[in-house]
């Protein structure tokens, strides 16, 4: 298990996630706002954009370039330290990750 903390300005929210389920997954099976994986997980929407802002990021997965075409087109402009929370799978080493969702998603 791996815990995910998802912020937004008014909240945060703490997620224990099962190894191999991505992020994105489990924002959506736990309602957090903003996160709506649209093409079910498979990098062609951009809906599931959030900023990785602590954490280990060397433990992150390299950007595909099916990401980096989508980090593109999100509603929030791109910043260094986007992601596609569908492209990033929790292991172990990801404990304790916190990623932020774009106040224009919410």
């Amino acid at each position: 298990m791996s815990k995910v903390t998802y912020l937004t300005e008014v909240a945060h929210t703490v997620i224990d996630i099962e190894p191999g389920t991505s992020l994105m997954a489990a924002a959506v099976a736990n309602a957090i706002d903003g996160i709506f994986g649209e093409c079910g997980g498979n990098a062609m929407c951009a809906t599931c954009h959030v900023f990785v802002e602590e954490g280990p990021f060397t433990a992150l997965p390299p950007i595909s370039d099916a990401e980096e075409e989508m980090l593109d087109c999100t509603a929030a402009p791109r910043r260094p330290n986007s992601r596609l929370s569908c492209q990033i799978p929790a292991t172990s080493e990801l404990d304790g990750l916190v990623v932020r969702i774009a106040e224009e998603q919410l």
